[in-house]
């Protein structure tokens, strides 16, 4: 009898990173994506180095093609997608943001297909077809705040799509090309994310690696080309205000988010690609949506029967996967 192992993981980590977005919502609006994203894998590989000692997993043997996997994982999938997310969530807000990352598990569970010889079942395709259309009718769900405020489901203030219904024909055509950017870097997000999946999956495939370390490895990367990547463009791009620096406040956020949707995200991540197949493993971690929805009901926010049916829906899906 199967142990759910990796599916526990992956539905942890999208319960971790419903949290975190929250939190990244409102940083997005004082922190550039680029640095945001930095900041975030610095806490986090400190925090899986003090595990790392504390537990003695120290120095593992990892071959040379896995390790590659692994890293071009990190690259691709933290120095990449995680800041062009970012971005996304900047331009069309998180809630639409987290719509364009449903286009994640199809791609893995194809590409998985033709890469990696991972078959599934009927069950598992409807179950993936499911999860996506649950997680589809609570993201594109119109709330109070995508009326005139301004914002997208209440964080991100920089979203500015929400009143598009409410503004006059100019307000929507000048919003238009900041529709198209989000959209695009949705998509490039949900790409790098299946990619990364991929790498991570056939390291797997390839070495007995620990998922502490993957995770690790992963993030070293990708902060290695996030840290390329700032240097080489800090002349163009806006960059923290010193009374940022020194808000207490910020840090603080800024760690609580590396903690719940970097350090242990990433590494239930790692668990769940290490103990099931890529396509099922990244549907489950794109369900995060899902679990916004008690967060949302925590922070005061009314909740539609729409809502409560796609959550339903979803979590059907996520019964046939298991």
């Amino acid at each position: 009898m199967t142990s759910f192992q990796g599916e526990i993981a992956a539905l942890s980590a999208a319960c971790l990173w419903a949290i975190a977005s929250v939190v990244y919502g409102r940083l997005g609006e004082r922190i550039p994506p680029v640095q945001l994203n930095f900041m975030k894998g610095i806490v986090a590989i400190a925090l899986l180095l003090l595990t790392i000692v504390l537990s003695g997993e120290l120095f593992p043997k990892i071959s040379p093609i896995p390790l590659c996997l692994i890293l071009l994982s990190g690259v691709v999938g933290i120095g990449l997608g995680d800041t062009v997310f970012f971005a996304s969530i900047n331009s069309l807000g998180p809630r639409r943001a987290l719509l364009m990352g449903t286009l994640a598990p199809p791609i893995t569970a194809i590409a998985a297909m033709i890469f990696l010889q991972e078959k599934l079942n009927s069950s598992a395709w409807w179950g993936i077809l499911l999860t996506i259309l649950g997680v589809a009718w609570v993201v594109t769900e119109r709330t109070p705040e995508d009326g005139g405020t301004g914002g997208q489901g209440g964080h991100g203030g920089q979203g500015g799509q929400g009143g598009e219904d409410m503004g006059n024909t100019d307000e929507r055509l000048s919003a238009s090309p900041r529709l198209w950017w989000g959209i695009g870097f949705g998509v490039l997000a949900a790409i790098a994310n299946a990619t990364g999946a991929l790498f991570s999956r056939a390291a797997f495939n390839n070495a007995n690696i620990s998922p502490l370390w993957a995770a690790l490895l992963r993030l070293s990367a990708g902060v290695l080309i996030l840290l390329l990547w700032s240097l080489g463009s800090q002349s163009k791009n806006r960059t923290m205000r010193y009374s940022d620096w020194r808000s207490t406040r910020l840090i603080l956020a800024i760690i609580f988010a590396a903690f719940c949707g970097t350090y242990l995200g990433i590494w239930l991540q790692q668990i769940a690609l290490k103990f099931t197949v890529a396509g099922i493993a990244s549907t489950l971690l794109q369900t995060s949506p899902v679990f916004v929805i008690p967060i949302g009901i925590w922070l005061g926010e009314k909740v539609s029967w729409r809502a409560i049916a796609g959550v339903i829906i979803a979590i059907a899906g996520i019964r046939l996967l298991f």
